[in-house]
């Protein structure tokens, strides 16, 4: 069935339909407009809850320790990318469906437009072609009309006996001229009548059928364009499910990784304070003390105890270098994590010393990739660097040695240097409190040795020294790319093993 067949005089009924179809395409957008616009508000809304509970402060105040914070923490990111993706479903509607239709039902219109027309032109060729047929019939009866008045006219001039035969002539040639006329007519509205009737049948059978029939295939891809923007609707925000459901799940991870144990013992660990518990409170026994005549300024007082309660406010102390303004356990910790940050800042300065030695060598044995003597600040800047750290750590050390009771820095250093570094003769050139402690035999120098390359000893522990000195080699490498030497002068150092010669 079709609509050229079934419907070829439903013209009206086919525009209104086709009208009522892109119609509806244009309420769907409106309404998918509509939609994307919930959308993004809700994002919108989401991400400014989550945003507006995330943890803010302090860099340390950010970092969430307890599992129960860290989950909520957790919970907000998740519905921050959760909001994401809710606008995702707004934008891919939006492209996918609003701006598709929307271009579709403006070629649709088009197309609609010019069938209509062309059926119009085909309804007013066929009336002007028809209104022709009704002038050559009006005129063919006019004119058989006349020309039965002239035979008429012609038979009685005939039939009268006064009549000359001039008169009788004339009215019979007359009566002829009209016969003529109508015959003619006649042929031209059989001639007319023919072409209409053709007009009418390709009208009928081929011209409003066949733009009928692009009309309903029109309407069924249009139909057919709808039904896909249907199902588009559901497909948008199906395709984002999976990263949504991983969301939700993220949320339900958040909430299974919160262990109240473990929370338990982090704030153990970041609050315990170290202290004993408060010693029994003595008996003081003030009544032999009392005597008869004991003026008022000299009775004992009871002795006042400071209280200690577990819910007393700390007053807050400015914070020392050495973190003695926090309790013991708390001071241990946090200098064990000092010591720790100064050794991997010092490692890389070592590598960075063993890569510049190994540089040297290069360039020594290959003058053409670069000159040696141009290493020399960077060594120099190094070493101090190296310097700078060595006396940062033994200072760290010392006090860590001191807040975890233990009396030997030396255990200290053995158990926190993972490195190679500089010999720990070096920190008795540093602190020159230390000096009083030790009482050390003069060294025999080991050996001489000449300067390549001027150095400027500028860090604590180092010596400079100029190039072509001679120098006494009181230490030698042990693989951490420095010795000790003494100068002439008594001056007495590390430098870096690559700036002399032996």
């Amino acid at each position: 069935m079709d609509w050229g067949t079934d419907l070829w005089d439903q013209y009206d009924v086919i525009d209104k339909h086709t009208q009522s179809g892109l119609d509806l395409v244009e309420r769907y957008v409106k309404f998918v407009k509509e939609r994307t616009e919930i959308e993004q508000g809700y994002a919108k809304q989401l991400r400014n809850l989550s945003r507006k509970y995330l943890k803010r402060g302090t860099k340390e105040e950010q970092e969430c320790r307890f599992t129960n914070h860290q989950a909520f923490q957790d919970v907000l990111n998740e519905l921050n990318d959760y909001a994401g993706q809710r606008e995702l479903i707004a934008e891919n509607m939006i492209t996918g469906i609003c701006v598709e239709l929307t271009k579709y039902l403006r070629d649709l219109k088009e197309e609609r437009k010019t069938y209509l027309a062309d059926a119009r032109k085909a309804q007013q060729n066929l009336e002007i072609s028809f209104k022709q047929l009704e002038n050559t019939k009006k005129r063919f009866a006019k004119e058989w009309g006349e020309a039965e008045k002239a035979i008429q006219q012609a038979e009685r001039t005939e039939n009268d006996i006064t009549a000359t035969k001039a008169e009788v002539d004339k009215m019979k040639t007359l009566a002829h001229g009209r016969t003529h006329t109508a015959e003619e007519s006649r042929n031209d509205y059989a001639a007319q009548l023919q072409k209409y009737n053709k007009e009418q049948n390709a009208f009928y059978y081929s011209e409003i059928p066949q733009l009928f029939n692009k009309l309903q295939d029109l309407d069924e891809r249009r139909i057919l364009s709808l039904a896909k923007g249907y199902i588009q609707f559901a497909h948008t925000e199906t395709a984002v499910l999976p990263i949504i459901t991983k969301c939700l799940d993220g949320i339900s991870t958040a909430g299974k990784n919160v262990d109240a144990k473990q929370d338990s013992i982090r704030l153990i660990e970041q609050n315990k304070s170290g202290f004993d518990r408060p010693a029994d409170v003595e008996y003081e026994d003030y009544s032999q003390a009392i005597k008869p005549a004991t003026s008022e300024n000299n009775i004992n007082h009871p002795k006042v105890r400071t209280k200690l309660w577990p819910f007393t406010k700390k007053a807050k102390l400015p914070a020392a270098e050495d973190f003695s303004h926090l309790p013991p356990e708390q001071r241990r910790k946090k200098l064990q994590s000092k010591v720790d940050e100064i050794n991997k800042e010092l490692q890389k300065e070592q590598d960075q010393s063993d890569a510049l030695v190994k540089m040297k060598g290069v360039y020594e044995q290959s003058p053409q990739m670069g000159d040696p003597a141009s290493l020399e600040p960077q060594f120099q800047q190094t070493a101090q660097n190296i310097a700078r750290l060595r006396g940062e750590l033994r200072k760290y050390e010392s006090w860590l040695a001191e807040a975890s009771g233990d009396d030997s820095t030396n255990t200290a250093v053995n158990n926190n240097n993972k490195h190679r570094s500089l010999p720990a003769d070096l920190s008795q050139n540093i602190y020159s409190e230390f000096d009083d402690d030790f009482e050390e035999d003069i060294e025999p120098p080991i050996g001489q040795a000449t300067a390549l390359y001027t150095f400027e000893g500028a860090s604590e522990g180092t010596v400079s020294i100029t190039e072509g000195e001679q120098l006494s080699v009181m230490e030698r490498d042990k693989g951490d790319g420095w010795m000790r030497v003494q100068r002439a002068n008594g001056d007495e150092g590390y430098i870096p093993s690559s700036y002399v010669q032996f």
